[in-house]
């Protein structure tokens, strides 16, 4: 095992941490697939105003939906769940939430990761869908060292390109700046550690990426299978349990292709709610397995019991 200042820090304060443990359950839902099993743990939620999600979309039309499920649109607080693999051999993380420098209310995954008894060490992959602070900023520790010490970090290569292009922080939306220099700022810091992947490759045995691009320019969703099973790691790709499902097609403020984006949740949404494939959503109520099924003019979000 690597050795690290954080090492040493983990294990000075382990018998604090547990002991400070906030009372939610960071540990959520375990499904087995075959001889694999998945844990969705959660890293907190945001807080975003009601703009960031909803645009220039029409008031009028969202408000009964928005108001289906208890929301006024003024602000959106969605969970962020981190999905862990496990098949035995491998030990991977999707995503590493948002570390300590995006938002107070997230940033919990190394607390839920001690909540489910797996050490950080014991990462083998981190595989990143995008690279938004809420699913890359956790990627560091105090230190300025990879959390996870002995795992092996893999991206799409469009995603891996665009974020560390030093020309993308003069071109992306102003108010995403911050999102531009803190993600080049972490993967320079594994540079040397990463590998890059092309959409439909399969990045580990039962595990294939699927461009899902729009909500940033190399998104990936994964698809895992374990014999006739299957589970799709959607992301962002779709971003929330209610505008995202009953109307895909609008545009969200959230993404940074809106058009390309809505292009794609439509034909996702479509074939997830065709094969009845499991989802889990980053951003879906915790902890954000489910399936789609549809609903009237387009689809509605089916929690798994």
């Amino acid at each position: 095992m690597k050795v690290t200042r954080r090492h040493f820090t983990m294990t000075a304060g382990a018998a604090l941490g547990a002991a400070l443990l906030p009372r939610r359950g960071w540990a959520g839902a375990s499904v087995e697939m075959g001889a694999a099993r998945i844990d969705v743990l959660s890293d907190g939620h945001l807080i975003l105003p009601g703009g960031f999600i909803l645009g220039d979309l029409p008031a009028d039309e969202v408000a009964p939906i928005l108001a289906r499920y208890g929301l006024d649109g003024n602000e959106f607080r969605p969970d962020c769940n981190v999905t862990l693999y496990r098949d035995g051999t491998n030990t991977v993380l999707f995503d590493v939430g948002s570390g300590n420098d995006f938002m107070p209310s997230a940033g919990k995954l190394p607390e839920a990761l001690d909540a489910l008894g797996v050490s950080a060490e014991e990462v083998t992959h981190v595989v990143f869908t995008h690279g938004h602070p809420d699913h890359l900023w956790g990627l560091l520790d105090e230190f300025d060292e990879p959390l996870f010490a002995n795992a092996s970090f893999m991206i799409g290569r469009t995603e891996r390109d665009y974020w560390t292009d030093p020309n993308t922080v003069s071109t992306i939306d102003p108010a995403r700046q911050t999102f531009a220099v803190g993600a080049k700022r972490r993967l320079d810091a594994i540079a040397d550690l990463v590998e890059v992947f092309e959409d439909g490759a399969e990045i580990l045995p039962g595990i294939a990426a699927r461009a899902t691009i729009g909500h940033t320019p190399g998104h990936m969703a994964f698809e895992i299978r374990q014999g006739n099973e299957a589970a799709m790691v959607l992301g962002d790709c779709i971003g929330n349990h209610h505008l995202a499902f009953e109307r895909p097609d609008w545009l969200s403020g959230s993404d940074q292709d809106k058009p390309l984006a809505a292009e794609t949740r439509v034909g996702l949404l479509d074939q997830l709610a065709a094969e009845q494939t499991r989802l889990i959503g980053f951003h879906l109520p915790f902890p954000g397995i489910g399936r789609a099924e549809r609903f009237e003019s387009g689809y509605r979000y089916v929690p798994e019991d």
